[in-house]
């Protein structure tokens, strides 16, 4: 890693994670294999920091702890990419085996359960499946009917305008919400 560390992948260790690794790798991480318009890829990052902004608006009041999750659902992707959902369920039950691995190394570093507790796994899924809807109608080119269809209806409250940021301008704002919301975490 950029770090000095060295994280060994099929058994990956929680002190070899840092924070800085992760927001570099995930800032330069495009969603959509950058097919996307604008003048900067809609990076990994800040569609972590979207999720995590949906998760508080879906549950005011969600503890420090989850929305940490949140921002870390895709972490592992500083590591293996971005890849999409039919592309891993084509390469079968290893994939997720070393993702889940990578995941709950990261966890751990963070000082969270190693695997998330299913409730908020699941107000997870629904911002993710929220902000893929407002990335593929302002970013990839889907017509609101195609998005619907792929992603359902986003939940109600205010939309999500998602615009691309530069790279450095996504590491920094991942790493600044990553620490704001481990110093909020109680012990």
């Amino acid at each position: 890693m950029l770090s000095g560390r060295r994280l060994d992948l099929l058994d990956p260790s929680p002190l070899d994670i840092e924070i800085s690794d992760i927001a570099h790798g995930l800032a330069r991480v495009a969603r959509w294999n950058g097919q996307t318009t604008g003048e900067h890829a809609f990076s990994v990052a800040q569609h972590s920091l979207v999720v995590e902004d949906i998760c508080g608006i879906l549950e005011p009041g969600l503890e420090a702890r989850w929305r940490l999750a949140a921002l870390l659902h895709d972490a592992p992707e500083y590591v293996i990419g971005d890849m999409i959902s039919p592309f891993k369920a084509a390469l079968g039950l290893d994939y997720k085996t070393f993702e889940a691995r990578l995941e709950a190394a990261i966890h751990i570093r963070f000082g969270l359960p190693p695997h998330t507790p299913q409730a908020v796994k699941a107000l997870i899924k629904k911002a993710d499946q929220a902000s893929a809807f407002y990335e593929a109608v302002q970013l990839a080119g889907f017509s609101h009917e195609e998005a619907l269809n792929l992603f359902g209806a986003p939940p109600g409250g205010p939309r999500v305008d998602v615009a691309p940021w530069p790279t450095g301008m996504a590491e920094q704002r991942y790493l600044d919400r990553c620490h704001a919301l481990a110093g909020a975490m109680k012990p």
